[in-house]
């Protein structure tokens, strides 16, 4: 399991709402020229299907219980709620009794059997929730269409959510959690897969084959077969066979409204879809991911401030954590006299921190908003093979860059990681960042190449890294006395944008927020505000910055928008501006999709004195030039440029 939910807290938070729509209550649909409609039609090839199969961890598969309402349809093979509880009630009783124990030893039957059941049908004719509810037993909906319409991310990301909140609701009592589709198979299979690939670090084929044992005989339509190995990137064995369909099951599921759905090739559509995707034009305001049920945002953001060393951040608003560099005065170049630093180019793309969990990947944005995403981090492992596990709790700072082959114009998402916040539950925050850097590329970046060096090379590859999102890769740093050539040479043949310089100290911890000894320059045309734009009553435009968490409006300062006419489409977002110095007014640049609030007050004051310095290409390469030829950084200097050659040829022996 991913992660715990501990704590009054945690459970008030994550507490379910129980569906309040019974039976009876759905929207009807009539074709006119249709036979009647019979809401107590049997779902075909139900009566012979296997009432359920066994369990899985606190999962027991099974296919839909009928109601009474159902009986004078069924002369024999009832499976109505009562049963299915009075089943595992007898199941609970058998699998004590092997084990030594006395049925009257258990204090509770309610301990024993049912806590919860997940509806996967689209339909609420099956049975009444009362049927559940009157028993103590919890009832979630998660509609999904079944035939050839595999679930959507968004319905796995919420069956993956409920299951982990019921288990870590249940850890002390011995609970199951019921979960059917019309027949227990296809759906039902689909969503348990998912759980066990994200939360037990197994694979698809794994996964399925363990479904297929407790349920046989597992998931017996291809096209969700084809969609698992897809969304996990991982290649499908040519020995594996789908299964046949069941001689049960003889006709499609009726599971809208009773009535049969026109067949589509899910599987064609899920492929074209990814077409238009990596063909597509890419742009930094897209959005990567899905996202995560509000009730697990809190537990998420607390996560990140642990491993940050921040605690939980109390009840109040938890804030983006990340570092921030601030502008580059005149004031603050006497920074990198005093400390030592090493530099890097300041890419114009879209900031991410990520976490890397048991149960996948999460970007997280400057709204302190997480996307999950479907992407792999082994750990280092050693002889080669397959590694043995994954990161678990492994938090990273980075930024998200489009790549453009100048000759061919295709376009290629890269996310470039230059800082290791913590690795396997583990913070590193405390130490130095020369250190931090170089665990990134041993244990981060380089276990990954290796995995997909091993696997390109084989014929039966359990995993696809060429269906990943985005590359990814460690950003390079280095020293100042290459900052002519990074700006001259290494900038221009850059295949992203780049606005600018950042200099990290190299001896620095991790400073969460602002980071005062972190320094960014930019091109002095490239200095920008994110502020808060609104149309005023009179059709004014206004600018706002944050001062104290709250809105304070900029009097006196003007902006334009240069592409439009029409304002309006602008107010209430967040628009970067740089300053016209000779018109003196802001110019709106773009609007920052990726940000929720303006810039504060003191970081527009830094802006303005690094404008009014007017630190230009030109005083920068000045004072590293007079700066590498101090002590602190002359003896430094030959002792990296040493290690680096010893390094190199070491790996060249």
């Amino acid at each position: 399991m991913s992660y715990q939910m501990n704590g009054e807290d945690a459970r008030r938070d994550l507490k379910r709402k129980l569906p309040q729509m019974d039976r009876g209550q759905e929207r009807r649909s009539y074709n006119m020229n249709s036979a009647p409609y019979d809401r107590n039609a049997l779902p075909p090839g139900w009566l012979d299907c296997p009432a359920h199969g066994q369990e899985l961890g606190c999962i027991i598969p099974s296919k839909v219980p009928l109601g009474e309402s159902f009986n004078d349809y069924i002369p024999n093979k009832k499976y109505t709620p009562k049963q299915a509880i009075l089943q595992q009630r007898a199941l609970e009783h058998h699998l004590i009794s092997n084990l030594g124990f006395e049925y009257k030893d258990i204090k509770s039957v309610k301990d024993t059997i049912l806590g919860l059941v997940i509806d996967l049908t689209n339909t609420t004719r099956f049975y009444p929730l009362s049927d559940w509810t009157k028993e103590g037993i919890g009832h979630v909906k998660i509609r999904c269409q079944g035939r050839d319409s595999v679930p959507d991310d968004e319905s796995v990301q919420k069956f993956c959510n409920e299951v982990l909140d019921f288990c870590s609701r249940s850890s002390n009592s011995k609970k199951y959690i019921l979960v059917h589709c019309t027949h227990g198979h296809n759906r039902t299979g689909y969503m348990i897969v998912h759980f066990l690939v994200r939360t037990e670090s197994l694979s698809v084929t794994e996964a399925i084959s363990k479904f297929a044992q407790a349920r046989p005989p597992g998931i017996y339509k291809q096209d969700y077969i084809d969609t698992l190995y897809m969304f996990f990137n991982e290649k499908k064995p040519e020995s594996l066979v789908c299964p046949q369909t069941p001689e049960w099951k003889s006709l499609p599921d009726p599971d809208v409204h009773g009535v049969s759905v026109s067949a589509t090739d899910n599987h064609a559509d899920i492929l074209q879809q990814e077409n238009i995707v990596r063909n597509g034009v890419l742009t930094n305001d897209d959005i990567l991911g899905d996202p995560i049920p509000s009730n697990q945002l809190r537990t998420m953001q607390e996560l990140c401030y642990q491993l940050l060393k921040l605690g939980k951040g109390g009840r109040g608003v938890l804030y983006f954590p990340g570092s921030h560099p601030v502008s580059l005065n005149r004031e603050k170049l006497q920074l990198l006299r005093q400390r030592y630093y090493y530099a890097t180019w300041k890419a114009d793309g879209t900031r991410y921190m990520m976490l890397i969990t048991g149960d996948g990947c999460y970007l997280i944005d400057r709204k302190f908003h997480f996307q999950r995403i479907s992407m792999r981090f082994p750990c280092k492992y050693s002889n080669g093979g397959t590694p043995e596990r994954n990161h678990h709790y492994t938090l990273l700072d980075g930024e998200m860059i489009i790549d453009t082959d100048p000759h061919t114009h295709k376009q290629e998402r890269r996310y470039l990681i230059y800082d290791l916040i913590a690795i396997n539950q583990v913070s590193l925050t405390e130490m130095p960042f020369y250190e931090r850097w170089k665990l990134l590329e041993k244990e981060v970046i380089e276990p990954r190449n290796m995995e997909r060096e091993a696997l390109s090379k084989s014929l039966n590859p359990y995993y696809r890294y060429d269906l990943e999102p985005f590359g990814v890769r460690r950003k390079g740093f280095w020293l100042l006395s290459t900052v002519s050539k990074l700006l001259h040479k290494f900038i221009p043949q850059l295949s992203h944008s780049s606005d600018g310089l950042v200099f990290q100290g190299w001896d620095d911890p991790y400073v969460p927020r602002t980071h005062e000894g972190l320094l960014k320059w930019k091109y002095p045309e490239m200095n920008s505000v994110d502020f808060h734009f609104e149309v005023g009553a009179d059709g004014r435009p206004l600018l706002f910055l944050f001062e104290r968490g709250k809105k304070k409006l900029m009097e006196g300062n003007t902006v334009i928008f240069k592409d439009s006419e029409d304002i309006s489409s602008y107010s209430g977002r967040i628009i970067e501006c740089y300053w016209d110095a000779a018109e003196r007014h802001w110019v709106c640049m773009r609007i920052r999709t990726d940000k929720a609030t303006p810039n504060e007050i003191n970081t527009y004051r830094k802006v303005m004195r690094s404008i009014k310095d007017n630190i230009t290409e030109e005083v920068v390469l000045k004072e590293i030039n007079e700066i590498i030829r101090l002590p602190l950084y002359a003896d430094r200097i030959q002792r990296d440029i040493k290690a680096h050659q010893h390094m190199v040829s070491s790996r060249r022996k």
